[in-house]
């Protein structure tokens, strides 16, 4: 069974009410709850639930760290398979990356990591390729971001 198949119609209810609209306010749970019409407490277990599931891999604010004094890149490397495995754990136990992923290198690339590093600071940003450098032996390519571009998605879970 897929996992979609296991939501019921208040989990997608849920699901679609909660993309960029999440409340503001001292108790955004009770609140989003009674928008749903149903209790906090329950609404609490069921995101838990699909998060348990992975029916949702993620729950939580996306923030615009550059606005908070932060910085975020997106780096790549070239790992020989040999030393995939190893050089994933090295990148893995930084706490600046986040969505590491294996890409499978196209004709003309070879980059075959792909990761997000973000930093409290933008010189932040050097520092954590420098370690990730040395921790792994390998180069790191970064490749900042040049220009923003907003883009809502919104996902509509069917029946």
């Amino acid at each position: 069974m897929r996992e979609a198949d296991e939501i019921d119609d208040t989990d997608r209810a849920i699901i679609d009410h909660l993309q960029g609209g999440f409340p503001i306010c001292e108790r955004p749970y009770a609140q989003a709850a009674s928008e749903l019409g149903i209790g906090e407490e329950e609404l609490l277990r069921r995101l838990q639930g699909m998060l348990d599931r992975r029916v949702l891999t993620r729950f939580g604010p996306l923030f615009q760290v550059e606005r908070m004094g932060g910085a975020f890149v997106l780096a790549a490397m070239s790992v020989p398979a040999a030393d995939w495995q190893r050089v994933v754990e090295v990148v893995n136990a930084f706490p600046e990356v986040a969505h590491n992923y294996r890409r499978e290198s196209e004709r003309d690339c070879r980059f075959n990591m792909w990761f997000v590093l973000a930093t409290e600071t933008a010189d932040g940003i050097g520092r954590a390729v420098q370690a990730i450098e040395e921790a792994s032996g390998l180069p790191v390519l970064t490749l900042p971001k040049l220009r923003e571009y907003f883009v809502e998605m919104k996902l509509a879970v069917r029946g």
